[in-house]
C-alpha cells in the first residue's frame, strides 16, 4: 500500500517575485486524472512503503485472533491522508468545476483567425501574435481568474487553522497552474497540428531579392524559421505573471508572488523540432524556385557576362556589332516582364519584385557600359571629324609665306578635296546613324547636342573654304614668280662685278702687303658663298614651280681662280710671321726638329703654289695672246729670270722661296743648338770649343746666335748635341713612367656581406709593372744613363718592391678568402683555438691594409711604401701555420670517420661547421653515403630513419641522438654508418622470414628495393640447390616456376604501381630473368651436382649464421649491408658474368681488378653493379694527367679505412711517374690485407684497416695520351677484356622490366632492326 507523508508548510511549486523553486507537470482532462495530479502535487512526499511479505495461510491456520499484523501501519497512513487530502474540500470542488466548464477544451490563441487571406510580414506576425497573447491574458484575468478568486475569498476569514489554509491555497494554486499549463500546451499542439494542413497556416511575406549577384530571400530563412517558432516561444512565456490566489486576495502588491505555469522543456523542444522540420519542408518550394531563377539568369548573375563584356570592350568592334550585343539582352528583359510578381506557396507569399528590379538593373548596367562605349566612340569620332574640318578651314585661310608653303597648301587642298572630303562625308553619315540610335537609348548633354549639330552641318560649311583657298593660291603664285625673276637678274649682275675683281688679282705683287691681300681674299670668298646660297634658293624655287634648273658655272670658275691666290697670300703671311718668331723670339723655347719640319713644309707648299700659279698664267697667255697682239700689249713671260718682269703673284712666290732657302742654310746650326736636351754641362763643352761663351740666356735670340758665325764648329757641336738628345730621351722616359704610376690605383670590390674590400682586376697593373721593369732594366744598361743613375736605381727598386708586394698580397688574399668563411663559424673556432688566434691577427692586418687602400688606392702609396711587404710576408708565414693546423685537424676528423677522405677540404669544412644544426648537414649526406639523401629528425634532433634519393624510407634499428655527440659531426655520422649497416641487416633478416609466409607478388612491393633483391637471390640460391638434387627434371620444374614468377612480376609492372615499387620491380625483373636463364642453362647441360662448375660459376647468395654471404666459384664475400637506395640494376650478360668472376677472384686473392676495352663496353658500370650486388660503397674517380701521388694517397687512405671500393676510370691517363708511386701505395695496402693486421702505417699515418677495401681500374688501351702501366703495378691487378655487349639480351631483359611479355622477339627487332 502507499504511505502518505506531509508536504510541509510551503508549496514547493510556488515561486516568489525574485525567483524560486520551479516545477510542475501535465494535468489530465478527466476528473480522475485531475484528482490524481492534485494529490501528487499536494502530497509530494508520497512514496511506496514495502512491507515484508506475509505468508498466506488458510483461515483455520491463523495463529492469532483480532487485528492483522499490518493494521497499525494502515491506520497511521489513513490518519495522514485524512489530515492532508484537500480534494474533498468544497472550494476545491467548486474550483474544479469552474476549470472544467471554462478551460477544459479552451485554446489560448484561436489560430483560425490568422488563416488566408490574412498575410503577415515577419515583424507584423510577431507583433500581432504578441498582442493576441496579451489580450487573452487580460481576458482570462478578468473572467476565469476573478471567479476563481471569489471561490476562495471566504477561506481567509474562515477557521481551520493557518496550516490548513496554507495547504488549501497550495492545492488551489497547483490546480490553477495545471489548468493554465494544459491550456497553453493544447494551444501549442493545435499550432503544431496546423502544419499537417499547410493551407490552414498563416501566410508569411517573403521577398526574393538580389544580394549583389546572389539570389536570396528577405527575410532570410533563419528569421523565417524564428518567426515560425515564435508562437511556441510566445506561448511558453505567457501567463507567467498570474498571481497566487492568497496573494491576490490579501492584496500585497509589494510582495506579490506568481504561479508557475512553465511548459515542460521536453514538450517545447519536441514542438520546436516538429515545426522546424515542417518549415524546412515547406520552404523547399520557394527555395527550388529561387534556384531555378538563379540558373535561368546565371549568365547575368555570374561574372561570365562581365568578363565577356570586358573582353568585348577591350577589342575594337563595329557599331553594328555593339548594337547587336545590346539587343542580345532584350530576351531577358522580356522574360522578366512576363514574370508574375507575386506567387503563393503553403505558408509563404513570395514577392519577386525586388529580384526582377535587381536583374533589370544588372541588364541596364551591362547595356549602359556598351552604350557608354558607343557614346564615347561617337564623341571621339565627332571630335575627329570636327578637328579635321577645322584644320582644313584653318590651313585654307593661312596665306603661304613662301613658294614651298604655297605648294604644300595647294597639294593639301587638292588632297582634301579629292580624298579627305569623301571620307569625311562617309564619317558624317555614320555619325548621324549613331546619333539617331543613341537618341533612343541615352540622354545627350547640351554639349553633345551642339557637337552633333555641328558635325551634321560641316559638309555644307566647308564648300566656300575651298573656293577661297584657290583664289589665295593663285595670287601667291604670281607674287612668288615675280620675286624669282628679280633675284635671278640680281645674281647675274653680281657675277659680272665679281669677275672684274678677280682679274685685278693678277696685279697684286707687293710681298709686304700680305695682311691686306689676305683680308681681300676672305671678302671674295664670303661673296662667293653668298652667291652660292642665292643659286640654291633660285634652284629650289624653280623646282617648286617645276621650271628648268638654272646653272651658273661662273661661280665654280671664280672659286677655282681665287683659291691659288688665297693660298699663296695665306702661306706667305704665315711664313713671314713664323720666321719673325724664330729669329726674334726666345732662343731657349725653340726646338730644332720642329723648326726643320716647319721649314720643309713651307718650302714644299711654296713650290706647289708657284707651279699652280705659273700654269694659270701660261693658260691665260694662250687664251689672250691674239687679243693682246691686236691691242699692242706686251706678252707675259712667266719664265723670265728677272723677278721684276714677272706677274705680281709670281714675284711674291719668288721672293718667299728665296727667304726660305736662305734660312735653310742655318738649319744644321739650329738642329744642334736648339735641342731640348741641352743642359749647362753641354753648353760649357760647346763654349770651350768655340773659344767664347755661347750659353744662351733669357735675351738670346736665333738671330743673335746666327750672327755669332758658329757654322765652322757644327760638326764638333753635333756629338755633344746627340749625347744630350739620348740623355734627354732617357730622362723623359723615366719621368713618363713615374707619371704613369701617379694615377695607377688598385681596384677593389666588397667581399660578400663582410664589408671588407679585396683587390680585383690586377691584370692591367701587372702588365704595366712587367713592361716598366723591363724598360727600367734596359735604361739602366745604357751608356747615357750616368747623369740619372741614382734615380733609375731607386726607381727600379721601387718597381721590384711593388711586384713583390703584389705577389705577397695576392697570396694573403687567396688564403684569407679561403679561410675567412671557415673561421667565421663558431664551431670551427672552438675546435681550432690556436689557429683561430693566428687568423684573427692575419684578419686584423688584412683589414687594416685594405682600409688604407680604401683611403688611398694609389699603388705607389701602398705597394710601393715601406712596411707593406714586410707585414704581408709575416701574414703569409702565419697563414702557412694555419693551413698546417687546418690540414692536421681535417686529417684527425678523416681518421675518425674515414668516409671524409673522399671529400674535398671545402666540403668537409662545410659539414664540420654545422655542429649546432645537424639539419644543415643533410645536403652533404650524399657525399658520404651513396644511398642516403636525407635523414628523419624529430623535434629533439634525434634520427629515426633514412631516405634514399628516390624517397624510399628505412627505419633505423636505434634512435641516434645528435645532442650526445656534443657538436662532433663525425661522431653521429659514424653512428649513422653503424646503424645503417645494422638496419639493413635487420630488415633483410625480417624480410627473409616474411618471404616464406607471403605471396611473392605481394611480398616484393612491401619491402625496400635492396632488401627485395638480396632476399630474393638468397631464396633462388636455396631453391636451385634443391632442384639440382632432383636432377634435370627438378631444374625444369623449377624453370617453369621461375617463368610463372616472371609473368606475375610483368603483370604487376603493367598495372598501377607507385614510383618506388616500379623501380624495385624493374631491378628485380632484371635479376630474375638472369636467374631463370641460368636455371635453363643448368637443365640444358644436365647439371645434377651441387659442386658442378656451371653452378659454382654463378653469383650465389646464402643466409648463414644470421648473415648474408655471397659466393662465386671458391670465393666467399660477406654481404656488406651498405644502403644503396632503390636503384635500377645492370642487365647481366655472359660478358658481365665473366667480369664478375674475374673481379671477385682477384678480390678473393687480395688482388685488384682491371677491366680493359673500348669505350661503351660497360667497364665502369659493371664494376659499380658488382658493388651493388655485394652492397658495398663504390666511389668512381675520373683520372687525369693532373693527378699527383698526394691526392691518390689521400684517396687510398679513405679506401683502406672505410673498406669501400674504388673504380679509377681511365687509370692509364695518369703520368707514369705518379703511377710508379701509386704502385707502392696499393702494394702497402695489399700487404696489410694479406697480413690480416688491424692497423698499418700508410705514408706516415697509422690507419685502421678494413680488409673489404678493393681497387678497380678501367683502361682504354691504344688511345692517345695513355701511359703503359709499370710492371710493379701490373702484377697487382687481374685484367679482364671487355668487348661489345649482347644488345639483344640487354634489350630483352630491359623490355621485361618495362612490362613486355613477349620480350625476346621484340628484342631481336630492336638490336637488329627491321
Amino acid at each position: 500500500m502507499l504511505e502518505l507523508a506531509a508536504s510541509g508548510a510551503a508549496d514547493p511549486q510556488v515561486r516568489d517575485r525574485g525567483g524560486g523553486a520551479r516545477g510542475g507537470g501535465a494535468a489530465g482532462a478527466s476528473p480522475t486524472r485531475l484528482r490524481r495530479d492534485l494529490v501528487a502535487r499536494t502530497v509530494p512526499d508520497l512514496k511506496p512503503v514495502v512491507e515484508p511479505p506475509v505468508p498466506r495461510a488458510k483461515d483455520t491456520e491463523l495463529p492469532w485472533v483480532g487485528f492483522s499484523p499490518w493494521y497499525q501501519a494502515f491506520f497511521e497512513a489513513w490518519q495522514r491522508v485524512n489530515r492532508r487530502l484537500m480534494v474533498t474540500h468544497h472550494c476545491l470542488r467548486d474550483a474544479l468545476q469552474l476549470c472544467r466548464s471554462v478551460l477544459s477544451d479552451a485554446l489560448f490563441v484561436d489560430w483560425t483567425q490568422f488563416q488566408f487571406p490574412r498575410q503577415f510580414s515577419v515583424d507584423s506576425w510577431k507583433e500581432t501574435l504578441t498582442q493576441e497573447c496579451e489580450t487573452e491574458e487580460v481576458r482570462l484575468d478578468r473572467t476565469w481568474y476573478r471567479q476563481l478568486v471569489d471561490i476562495f475569498g471566504a477561506v481567509t476569514s474562515a477557521g481551520g487553522g493557518k496550516l490548513h489554509r496554507q495547504r488549501l491555497f497550495a492545492s488551489a494554486n497547483t490546480l490553477a497552474a495545471n489548468e493554465l499549463r494544459n491550456v497553453l500546451m493544447r494551444t501549442v499542439e493545435a499550432y503544431v497540428s496546423l502544419f499537417r494542413f499547410p493551407s490552414m497556416l498563416p501566410l508569411l511575406e517573403v521577398d526574393l531579392i538580389l544580394d549583389g549577384c546572389t539570389v536570396s530571400f528577405y527575410p532570410p530563412f533563419t528569421e523565417i524559421e524564428e518567426a515560425a517558432l515564435f508562437p511556441i516561444n510566445q506561448l511558453a512565456a505567457s501567463l507567467q505573471r498570474t498571481p497566487l490566489i492568497e496573494a491576490f486576495i490579501l492584496g500585497d502588491d509589494a510582495h506579490m508572488s506568481y504561479m508557475t505555469v512553465d511548459i515542460p522543456d521536453v514538450f517545447l523542444e519536441a514542438a520546436r523540432r516538429t515545426v522546424s522540420q515542417h518549415v524546412r519542408h515547406l520552404f523547399e518550394a520557394p527555395l527550388h524556385q529561387s534556384q531555378q531563377l538563379a540558373k535561368q539568369y546565371d549568365y547575368l548573375l555570374s561574372d561570365k557576362a562581365d568578363h565577356e563584356l570586358d573582353t568585348f570592350l577591350a577589342a575594337e568592334h563595329t557599331f553594328d556589332e555593339q548594337t547587336q550585343l545590346v539587343a542580345s539582352f532584350d530576351p531577358h528583359i522580356e522574360s522578366l516582364a512576363r514574370m508574375e510578381t507575386i506567387e503563393y506557396f503553403d505558408m509563404f507569399r513570395l514577392d519577386r519584385d525586388e529580384f526582377v528590379r535587381g536583374v533589370n538593373q544588372l541588364i541596364t548596367d551591362l547595356k549602359g557600359r556598351i552604350l557608354n562605349n558607343i557614346l564615347e566612340y561617337h564623341r571621339a569620332e565627332n571630335k575627329e571629324i570636327g578637328d579635321t574640318f577645322e584644320e582644313i578651314e584653318r590651313k585654307a585661310h593661312e596665306p603661304p609665306e613662301d613658294t614651298a608653303a604655297m605648294i604644300v597648301l595647294a597639294e593639301y587642298m587638292t588632297k582634301a578635296m579629292g580624298v579627305t572630303l569623301p571620307l569625311l562625308r562617309e564619317k558624317v553619315k555614320e555619325s548621324v546613324d549613331r546619333m539617331l540610335y543613341l537618341l533612343e537609348c541615352v540622354e545627350f548633354t547640351p554639349e553633345d547636342i551642339d557637337v552633333n549639330t555641328c558635325t551634321a552641318l560641316w559638309i555644307d560649311r566647308i564648300r566656300p573654304t575651298f573656293d577661297h583657298s584657290a583664289e589665295v593660291i593663285e595670287e601667291c603664285k604670281q607674287k612668288f614668280e615675280d620675286a624669282l625673276t628679280e633675284r635671278t637678274e640680281g645674281l647675274v649682275s653680281d657675277l659680272e662685278k665679281l669677275k672684274n675683281r678677280v682679274r685685278e688679282l693678277d696685279d697684286l705683287g707687293d710681298a709686304n702687303n700680305m695682311p691686306v691681300y689676305v683680308s681681300d681674299m676672305r671678302a671674295l670668298r664670303r661673296k662667293l658663298t653668298d652667291l652660292e646660297t642665292v643659286v640654291e634658293w633660285i634652284n629650289e624655287q624653280e623646282a617648286l614651280f617645276k621650271f628648268p634648273q638654272s646653272t651658273y658655272p661662273e661661280i665654280h670658275q671664280l672659286q677655282t681662280s681665287i683659291d691659288p691666290f688665297a693660298n699663296l697670300f695665306t702661306t706667305t703671311m704665315r711664313w713671314q710671321k713664323t720666321l719673325k718668331k724664330w729669329m726674334d723670339g726666345a732662343f731657349l723655347e725653340l726646338d730644332g726638329e720642329s723648326v726643320e719640319a716647319d721649314t720643309e713644309e713651307f718650302s714644299r707648299d711654296m713650290y706647289k703654289l708657284q707651279k699652280v700659279i705659273k700654269s694659270r698664267f701660261k693658260q691665260q697667255v694662250i687664251d689672250t695672246s691674239s687679243r693682246a697682239r691686236e691691242e699692242g700689249r706686251p706678252r707675259i713671260n712667266v719664265d723670265d729670270p728677272n723677278p721684276d718682269n714677272l706677274p705680281g703673284p709670281l714675284r711674291i712666290c719668288f721672293k718667299t722661296i728665296e727667304q726660305i732657302d736662305a734660312f735653310k742654310e742655318h738649319l744644321p746650326l739650329v738642329l744642334v743648338l736648339c735641342n731640348p736636351g741641352m743642359r749647362d754641362r753641354h753648353w760649357a763643352e760647346m763654349s770651350s770649343i768655340a773659344g767664347f761663351d755661347i750659353a744662351p740666356d733669357s735675351g738670346t735670340t736665333l738671330g743673335k746666335v746666327i750672327q755669332m758665325k758658329l757654322e765652322p764648329f757644327v760638326e764638333k757641336f753635333e756629338s755633344i748635341s746627340t749625347a744630350a738628345t739620348k740623355e734627354y730621351s732617357l730622362d723623359r722616359a723615366m719621368v713618363k713612367m713615374m707619371a704613369e704610376w701617379q694615377d695607377v690605383e688598385f681596384s677593389t670590390s666588397t667581399y660578400r656581406d663582410t664589408g671588407v674590400s679585396i683587390l680585383c682586376a690586377l691584370d692591367d697593373i701587372q702588365i704595366l709593372l712587367d713592361d716598366h721593369i723591363v724598360k727600367t732594366m734596359t735604361m739602366k744598361g745604357s751608356v747615357f744613363i750616368k747623369p740619372f743613375e741614382a734615380e733609375i736605381i731607386e726607381w727600379e727598386s721601387t718597381l721590384l718592391r711593388i711586384q713583390e708586394t703584389i705577389d705577397e698580397w695576392l697570396k694573403v688574399q687567396a688564403q684569407w678568402l679561403y679561410l675567412e668563411p671557415i673561421f667565421s663559424s663558431e664551431d670551427i673556432v672552438q675546435q681550432m683555438p690556436d689557429e683561430s688566434k693566428l687568423f684573427k691577427q692575419v684578419d686584423k692586418h688584412w683589414k687594416s691594409m685594405m682600409h688604407q687602400v680604401g683611403k688611398d688606392a694609389h699603388v705607389l702609396a701602398t705597394a710601393g711604401a715601406v712596411g707593406y711587404l714586410e707585414k704581408l710576408r709575416e701574414c703569409n708565414g702565419m697563414l702557412d701555420r694555419i693551413n698546417k693546423g687546418l690540414n692536421a685537424y681535417l686529417e684527425k676528423k678523416r681518421l675518425f670517420f674515414p668516409r671524409f677522405f673522399f671529400l674535398s677540404n671545402d666540403e668537409m669544412l662545410e659539414i664540420l661547421s654545422e655542429t649546432k644544426d645537424p639539419l644543415r648537414v643533410q645536403p652533404h649526406l650524399k657525399k658520404c653515403f651513396e644511398g642516403i639523401a636525407r635523414l628523419e629528425f624529430d623535434s629533439q634532433l634525434e634520427i629515426h630513419a633514412m631516405f634514399s634519393s628516390e624517397g624510399e624510407k628505412v627505419e633505423l634499428v636505434s634512435v641516434i641522438s645528435t645532442a650526445e655527440a656534443k657538436g662532433s659531426v663525425e661522431k653521429w655520422l659514424m653512428q649513422v654508418q653503424e646503424d645503417m649497416l645494422a638496419s639493413v641487416r635487420e630488415v633483410i633478416a625480417i624480410s627473409f622470414e616474411a618471404y616464406a609466409q607471403s605471396v611473392r607478388k605481394h611480398w616484393v612491393i612491401e619491402w625496400p628495393g635492396q632488401v627485395v633483391l638480396c632476399v630474393s637471390q638468397v631464396y633462388w640460391t636455396a631453391e636451385v640447390h634443391h632442384a639440382i638434387r632432383d636432377g634435370v627434371h627438378g631444374l625444369r620444374e623449377y624453370y617453369r616456376k621461375l617463368q610463372d614468377q616472371m609473368n606475375d612480376l610483368v603483370s604487376l609492372v603493367r598495372g598501377q604501381l607507385s614510383k618506388q615499387s616500379r623501380i624495385t620491380l624493374g631491378a628485380l625483373v632484371v635479376i630474375d630473368v638472369h636467374a631463370r636463364d641460368v636455371v635453363q642453362g643448368l637443365a640444358d647441360k644436365g647439371v645434377s651436382s651441387e659442386s658442378d662448375f656451371e653452378w659454382l660459376a654463378q653469383l650465389r647468395y646464402y643466409w648463414e649464421e644470421e648473415n648474408c654471404k655471397v659466393r662465386l666459384i671458391n670465393a666467399t664475400v660477406p654481404y656488406a649491408y651498405e644502403y644503396l637506395g632503390n636503384t635500377p640494376r645492370l642487365v647481366i650478360t655472359p660478358l658481365t658474368d665473366r667480369c664478375y668472376r674475374t673481379l671477385i677472384g682477384a678480390y678473393h686473392l687480395h688482388l685488384n681488378g682491371a677491366p680493359e676495352g673500348p669505350a661503351g663496353t660497360g667497364k665502369t658500370e659493371t664494376t659499380k653493379d658488382l658493388a651493388k650486388a655485394l652492397a658495398v660503397q663504390c666511389i668512381v674517380f675520373n683520372c687525369s694527367d693532373g693527378l699527383d701521388y698526394i691526392a691518390m694517397g689521400k684517396f687510398f687512405k679513405g679506401l683502406a679505412s672505410s673498406g669501400a671500393w674504388a673504380c679509377f676510370d681511365e687509370f692509364n691517363r695518369i703520368d707514369l711517374e705518379v703511377l710508379s708511386v701509386v704502385a707502392q701505395q696499393i702494394l702497402s695496402i695489399v700487404r696489410a690485407v694479406q697480413a690480416g693486421v688491424e692497423t698499418f702505417v700508410f705514408e706516415g699515418t697509422e690507419l685502421r684497416l678494413n680488409p673489404s677495401c678493393y681497387v678497380c681500374i678501367t683502361m682504354n688501351p691504344g688511345y692517345a695520351g695513355r701511359s703503359e702501366l709499370p710492371d710493379n703495378l701490373k702484377v697487382l691487378f687481374r685484367t679482364v677484356a671487355m668487348m661489345v655487349p649482347d644488345y639483344t639480351l640487354i634489350g630483352e631483359i630491359s623490355l621485361y622490366s618495362f612490362g613486355f611479355v613477349d620480350a625476346r622477339s621484340l628484342s631481336v627487332k630492336i638490336a637488329c632492326g627491321p
